[in-house]
């Protein structure tokens, strides 16, 4: 909670499920009146009054429905729909043609508008006009004569699917964006506590040794040029952003600047000038794999590395390449019968799961390249059913 604001799922969308209970509840009342004042009118005066009294059970049992989110899902939806129809195609029967001819209202007058507006709050807009193209076309063909006045009802009931699907939409996406914050919020905190801790002891350390041991010959001067190197990276680490580049309304985020963070003075990043986006967490584990590779070039091949990052279209490659002693051949089965996950699981494993390929070139003592491709269209998440 953020300021007060709940950030429960479905937590915006729950005032205008509410709305919704509180409409058909006024609107039945609303047909009951009607239906008392012209009940001398219907052709069929009890028949009208049971279907009044399935009404009002329909109207209990949606409102009691669509209050826990595990109701507001298609087998309710389609049945709210379904029991509205069969109401207003029973109109002409139970209320009389002369009657409707003669101006009488139809029964479900205002009533029938209930599963427009559910169905717009669970889908959005293209649900909501869905629903309220059925039922108005129903309402319109069991008229017989369709007046302007009946007209506009139905366009009023097709603008209220539109206007009210937009702003559950518009909820939602709300919704997304302040948990994105307090996410984000969360792991700002965290980092400035883990930061100060680090400053007092980690970062000292490592600039007492690169001071004490920058005019030292041999291992020495090379531990503590190692040392240096590593409290720049941890310095630029503990001050970047907490989570990596921002995600984008449609929740990408550019692979070139979440890998940019390992860039170093050993390790050459190169990427596009234009942005590599991808989902969230698919460019997350990319980036995972790719720091998994660049760990195994600084344990076995000397921590120089570059780091290609290229956009086909269709495919995002990151290439990995250093100049060390390269992989002899069998090393790697070896390594996995071993039981070390480095590359069998922290590479080769995420870019399965990601539906990708990793391709790995070894040349003893000419260094080797791992390449980590990725296919896009597979990365993407189809577009849910209510994103109107």
């Amino acid at each position: 909670m953020v300021s007060g604001v709940p950030t429960s799922p479905g937590g915006f969308e729950v005032p205008l499920w509410r709305a919704i209970a509180v409409y058909r509840i006024a609107s039945l009342a609303y047909v009951v009146m009607l239906a008392v004042r012209d009940a001398d009118r219907y052709a069929h005066p009890f028949a009208a009054a049971g279907l009044v009294l399935l009404m009002a059970t329909w109207t209990v049992v949606t409102v009691i429905g669509y209050a826990r989110p595990a109701g507001r899902r298609w087998p309710l939806l389609l049945a709210d729909l379904g029991v509205v129809l069969g109401i207003v195609l029973a109109t002409p029967w139970v209320v009389g043609r002369a009657a409707l001819d003669a101006g009488a209202p139809t029964l479900a007058v205002a009533w029938l508008a209930g599963p427009v507006l559910a169905w717009a709050v669970s889908g959005g807009r293209r649900r909501g006009t869905v629903a309220a193209l059925v039922l108005a076309v129903a309402d319109l063909a069991t008229r017989g004569t369709v007046t302007p006045s009946a007209f506009n009802g139905a366009i009023l009931m097709l603008l209220a699917g539109v206007v009210v699907g937009h702003v559950a939409r518009l909820a939602v996406t709300a919704r997304e964006r302040l948990q994105r914050a307090v996410e984000l919020e969360a792991a700002t905190r965290e980092r400035e506590r883990l930061a100060r801790g680090i400053h007092d002891s980690v970062l000292q350390v490592l600039a007492l040794v690169q001071r004490r041991g920058a005019h030292l010959d041999g291992e020495a001067g090379e531990l503590a040029r190692l040392a240096g190197e590593q409290e720049a990276a941890l310095r630029a680490l503990i001050g970047a952003a907490p989570t990596g580049p921002a995600a984008d309304a449609a929740g990408e985020v550019d692979l070139g600047e979440l890998l940019s963070r390992y860039a170093s003075g050993v390790v050459s990043v190169s990427a596009p000038a234009g942005p590599v986006p991808l989902p969230g967490p698919v460019a997350q584990e990319l980036a995972a794999a790719t720091g998994a590779a660049l760990d195994n070039v600084a344990r076995h091949a000397g921590g120089r590395a570059w780091v290609l990052v290229e956009d086909e279209g269709h495919t995002v490659t990151v290439s990995v390449r250093d100049d060390g002693p390269g992989i002899p051949e069998g090393r790697l089965a070896e390594a996995a019968a071993q039981g070390r996950m480095g590359v069998s699981r922290s590479i080769r494993g995420r870019l399965a799961d990601l539906g990708g390929t990793v391709r790995i070139a070894s040349t003893p003592g000419a260094g080797t390249e791992l390449e980590l491709a990725v296919p896009r269209q597979a990365t993407r998440d189809e577009e849910e059913p209510w994103r109107g």
